[in-house]
């Protein structure tokens, strides 16, 4: 009779790297394919999928396709939450690399409106949903697999390489679509913009390979092996910690400062009004990512060092002062000024929060529900965050160029992130075990219906 193997302690040498390898090339798979759909949503698909003869309304659309993969990610994060606290933090991190890729290509393959009329958008809103789902279990997947292999004075350092990677992949979708976008206009609107979507699959086989390596943490084959996985997660999360699942819903409104940068920003500064050319503002958007793989993990590192809540307060106090100067600065039509303020703004402060967040948000929930706990919350704060864009669009005015007021409405999206800040926990020195423990109070004393 063979004895299992009893739980680790630890992570294995070695594997706390595996884990934040695997975070950061997924997160780069799933981000790279986010946001060639985000450029193409704000420079192609009005074109392409709508009707162009009233391109104020085409536009708009179009931004709203690149919300709809938000609308779908709570959804997600109920379904995926819900097997990745019973099955394990592995079988999601897979299952969600292969769907993104999938359905990334097949966006790539899609026929047209002038191909087949109003059936284009139906079927690229589907493709749409499929990333959004698949997006809702990548980063929470993630961040409880580096967490929960990660030495307990270095969570907030690995756990930053699921940010890291959503700004690689960012940077790569920016400097593939910076070639695809100087293309004639005729050989882009044809087949130009559908080769990033098609690069996807390389990138998906590469993640495929380095995620299915990768060892189960110590922590949930601790609470499997002893009090067992909880019967139903969400049942538990709500009764036990709904108030740190507010916080996360507050705090993930921060994403807002993303996609304003990366799609509105990008499209009022390629419009008639201000007339920047779209390489030059994809080159901005690059060059703001390069400084955020540098800054994340320095941010994270020093959240190891002196808290969480510190180093998340600069970034999203610092992010509703810096959007005000970087759309300003836009609308000089000054290239020199807009290029050093996006970088400072995005690739620098808006760093402090986000790469934070992944430990901060991750620490307030003990391991039988945070991936659960994260995914849920930080799905419905990104579904806002990703309409943030389309009410963007709409409060610019009848010429979409009214910045400040969209510099206020993204101001006033970061109040709530400060507010969660401000009364959450500070986590950083507590022992993983602990974690999400002291959230419960006298609550923990009750036994949860578990399963072995």
């Amino acid at each position: 009779m063979t004895v299992p193997a009893p739980p680790r302690d630890a992570s294995p040498p070695g594997q706390p790297k595996k884990a934040a390898a695997a975070a950061w090339i997924g997160s780069a798979l799933e981000y790279y394919d986010f946001f060639i759909y985000g450029s193409a949503a704000a420079l192609i698909f009005p074109e392409v999928f709508f009707d162009d003869s009233d391109p104020a309304t085409a536009t708009l659309l179009s931004l709203a396709t690149f919300g709809v993969a938000y609308a779908a990610r709570p959804i997600g994060a109920l379904f995926l939450g819900h097997i990745g606290d019973r099955l394990g933090r592995k079988k999601i991190m897979v299952f969600t690399l292969m769907l993104m890729g999938l359905s990334t290509f097949l966006i790539g393959c899609l026929p047209t409106r002038a191909q087949v009329g109003s059936l284009a958008p139906v079927l690229l809103v589907l493709c749409r949903v499929l990333q959004g789902i698949s997006a809702a279990g990548e980063q929470a997947s993630a961040n409880s697999m580096t967490l929960e292999h990660a030495p307990p004075d270095r969570r907030g350092f690995f756990t930053s390489f699921t940010l890291s990677g959503t700004q690689g992949g960012q940077l790569l979708a920016t400097l593939v679509f910076i070639p695809i976008a100087a293309l004639p206009e005729e050989q882009l609107l044809s087949w130009g913009w559908r080769v990033p979507f098609w690069l996807s699959v390389a990138v998906a086989v590469v993640g495929w390979v380095i995620r299915r390596r990768l060892d189960e943490t110590p922590a949930f084959e601790r609470q499997t092996a002893g009090k067992g996985v909880v019967k139903l997660p969400l049942m538990v999360l709500l009764r036990e910690h709904w108030a740190d699942v507010l916080r996360v819903v507050a705090g993930a409104l921060i994403a807002s400062v993303s996609t304003v940068f990366t799609v509105w920003a990008l499209a009022y500064a390629t419009s008639d009004t201000v007339g920047m050319s779209r390489s030059s503002m994809l080159w901005v958007g690059a060059l703001a990512n390069v400084v955020a793989l540098a800054a994340i993990p320095l941010w994270a590192a020093l959240s190891d060092r002196v808290g969480r809540r510190p180093v998340y307060l600069i970034g999203a106090v610092g992010s509703a002062v810096t959007m005000f100067l970087y759309l300003w600065a836009i609308s000089t039509g000054d290239y020199a000024l807009t290029l050093l303020l996006g970088i400072i703004a995005f690739g620098v402060v808006y760093s402090a929060a986000n790469g934070v967040w992944p430990s901060f948000y991750g620490e307030m929930f003990p391991t039988r529900v945070r991936l659960s706990g994260v995914a849920i919350g930080t799905q419905i704060g990104f579904a806002v965050a990703g309409f943030a864009v389309t009410f963007a669009a709409r409060i610019a005015g009848p010429d979409g160029d009214d910045w400040t007021a969209v510099a206020l409405f993204t101001a006033a999206l970061c109040v709530p992130p400060v507010i969660a800040a401000v009364t959450a926990r500070e986590t950083h020195r507590l022992p993983t075990g602990q974690l999400g423990e002291r959230a419960v109070g006298e609550s923990a004393e009750r036994p949860a219906k578990v399963t072995a």
